[in-house]
Order: structure tokens, then sequence, then C-alpha cells
């Protein structure tokens, strides 16, 4: 099975350089940043894995990677 990787760069290559700018100037943004990324690796593990999971837990991850993004993208755009 092929894992897509969701990086931010990768989801918005648009916006790479504003990407950095804001983690390098904005603490927040930078929080953000790093939880989306510590979220990303877990569902990027979970479906590497295969370990059997629970669809409520997995999906609940998705979405908060989901809310992440799109609180750092309307930052980005903002």
């Amino acid at each position: 099975m092929s894992i897509e990787h969701h990086d931010l760069v990768h989801e918005l290559p648009e916006h790479r350089e504003k990407i950095h700018n804001m983690k390098m100037s904005n603490a927040h943004f930078a929080k953000l940043f790093d939880e989306y990324h510590v979220v990303t690796k877990e569902v990027e593990q979970i479906e590497k894995s295969g370990v059997p999971v629970s669809d409520v837990d997995f999906e609940n991850q998705k979405k908060k990677r989901a809310q992440l993004k799109d609180q750092l993208y309307s930052m980005l755009v903002s």
C-alpha cells in the first residue's frame, strides 16, 4: 500500500516561502506547524504498520490533522 505524505509544504507548495517565514517569526504558527507534523507522522505510521486500530481513533487523528491544516492555511492567507 502506498502512503501519501501530507507534510505541509507538500500540501501547500505555493506557500513554501511563507510557511518558512511564519515558522521563524510566529511562535503560534510554529507550534501548530509542529503539532500538525506530529499528528501527520502518527497517521502515516498507522497506515504503514497495518496494525489494527479503532476506526474512530484513526478518523479522529485524521480530523485533527485537517483542523490543524485549516488553521495553518488561514494564518498563511490572512
